[in-house]
């Protein structure tokens, strides 16, 4: 009965079949560490020469870098500056905007308030929070969530963040989004994980920084670390976020308050604390002594437990997505654990490590994703493991990101209207208010003497937020978005302009057929 119970019907039909001389195949031998201290020690000299390239081929205005080999802090340094423009240096304990490195931090916090990992699979409850297959919302675990499997769709609820709506009020709204198969389909979702990181909180009876400052930042004496954005601002010794300009110069232009989505993008942290915690997940859970993790909670973290990326070619390799982890295995069947964090507004960060060799780099920066943090984290492992860059990181790193804020943006040019254009309609035509049920009032305004079509607002959001409006042809106009999720501009067309039942879409809002508002 235990071989049928471990094989099923067909596995003992196919050993009964074999006879009993055959032997079951020998699986296949465990990894090996392949890295040398002497590869380790090249690839930390390098370390600072490539640094410096990087910050002289994107600008970027400061990096600070830590670096754990067989649970010694090897490499720990700043370069750069915190502002473009003043003389304050970056330094191992200067702080920096985690973005989405903070889910890899977060599901370490999930980890340690577990007895064993079973707790992973614990269905989410949360006042407010339900996806709209009732089913699936009665059975979706805290690792479906951590995991991107939950069937939300990708990036579920950040435009709602980007109009200025609170946590609350957007958990309260993924009911509404479409969802795809359950657990069968991957999509990266910052409030789908943060939800579930709630609910942990809210089984401990604390809020959610209590619980990572009681379960990890206490006990593993991250001291400078914190999931607020009150806490980043209040720190002295912060590095600010930058954009690039069109000449190719930085500026602190814009800032970036997470708090909404604070477990999946709002940690801030230092190189130092974040050394820490890098031999906190290369120990297995232990520092300095001491068990901090469960092992076998941390251990679920690295896991793969849906794929992520498929195989591009025959020769090609799946990526995976872990608990809050992009997990993947190279050629030699060592396990790599990396995570990235981007801020579209300011911040790259990266976490890359390779438990079977103890080794891990953290990166943090204060630019916009021009590929600085992956590209220095690459080149380091690549240098260790070859002894030289098999590519120029930084180049491949920069276009992926480029091509990924290509993708997002229109596929019409609104500043190009075309030949012969309708005109619009009476300002009275499209003025009042619409109402959608995801992403609440829209109200267009016109400025009184205007051209027809020429002093049109748009108002979204509970600030709201206004944006002024460009015809375009027609009834339709565009705008130039603002926020993290920022496309240039949008199209927003009218349909049934100064009927009652007229209605407009917003493009940008429309990717998952929610963005049409109904005027009321």
């Amino acid at each position: 009965m235990a071989v049928l119970r471990t094989l099923g019907a067909a596995g003992v039909a196919l050993v009964l079949a074999a006879g009993p001389a055959a032997a079951a195949p020998s699986p296949p031998p465990a990894p090996k560490p392949q890295i040398t201290d002497a590869e380790v020690d090249a690839a930390l000299r390098h370390l600072d020469a490539y640094v410096a390239e990087v910050m002289k081929r994107t600008g970027v205005p400061g990096i600070s870098v830590a670096v754990v080999y067989r649970d010694r802090v090897v490499h720990l340094k700043g370069y750069g500056v915190r502002r473009a423009g003043d003389a304050a240096a970056v330094g191992p304990d200067t702080v920096f905007q985690l973005a989405s490195l903070s889910k890899p931090v977060s599901s370490t916090v999930v980890a340690a308030g577990m007895t064993d990992p079973a707790g992973w699979e614990r269905p989410v409850e949360l006042p407010g929070f339900a996806l709209k297959d009732p089913w699936v919302s009665r059975h979706v675990t805290t690792a479906d969530l951590f995991a991107h499997r939950s069937g939300l769709p990708d990036h579920a609820g950040d435009l709602l963040e980007d109009l200025g709506y609170d946590r609350n009020h957007i958990l309260g709204r993924l009911r509404l989004e479409p969802l795809t198969a359950f657990r069968a389909s991957y999509a990266y979702t910052n409030f789908g994980l943060t939800a579930a990181a709630e609910a942990v909180a809210r089984q401990h009876g604390v809020s959610w920084q209590k619980l990572n400052e009681d379960l990890l930042f206490k006990p593993a004496g991250m001291s400078s670390t914190s999931t607020t954005f009150a806490a980043f601002e209040k720190a002295a010794n912060k590095a600010v976020t930058h954009v690039r300009n069109p000449d190719g110069t930085w500026s602190a232009r814009y800032v970036r308050d997470p708090d909404a989505q604070a477990p999946a993008g709002g940690v801030s942290s230092t190189a130092r604390d974040m050394a820490r915690w890098m031999r906190l997940q290369l120990g297995n859970g232990v520092l300095d002594g001491r068990r901090i993790v469960g092992a076998a909670p941390l251990e679920a973290t690295h896991a793969p437990t849906i794929v992520s990326r498929q195989p591009s070619g025959p020769a090609g390799t799946p990526g995976f997505y872990g608990l809050g982890w992009n997990v993947s295995y190279d050629d030699a069947g060592r396990l790599r654990l990396s995570h990235t964090g981007a801020f579209e507004l300011g911040a790259n960060t990266n976490v890359t490590m390779l438990p079977l060799e103890q080794l891990g780099i953290v990166v943090l920066t204060n630019g916009a994703p021009v590929g600085q943090a992956d590209a220095i984290a690459l080149d380091f492992f690549d240098t260790a493991e070859h002894g030289r860059a098999s590519t120029d990181w930084l180049a491949l790193a920069a276009s992926l990101y480029a091509q990924q804020l290509d993708e997002a943006g229109s596929s019409t040019d609104y500043t190009k209207p075309p030949a012969g254009a309708a005109p619009a309609r009476p300002d009275s035509a499209y003025t009042g208010t619409y109402d959608n049920a995801y992403y609440g009032k829209l109200t267009v305004t016109a400025r009184e003497g205007a051209a027809p079509g020429t002093g049109l607002t748009l108002s979204l959001g509970p600030g709201p937020l206004r944006f002024p409006l460009t015809h375009y042809q027609g009834d339709t106009f565009s705008f130039e978005t603002r926020g993290e999720n920022a496309v240039g501009r949008t199209g927003v067309t009218f349909k049934g302009a100064g009927t009652d039942g007229a209605t407009v879409t917003v493009e940008y809002l429309d990717a998952n057929g929610l963005g049409t508002f109904r005027r009321s």
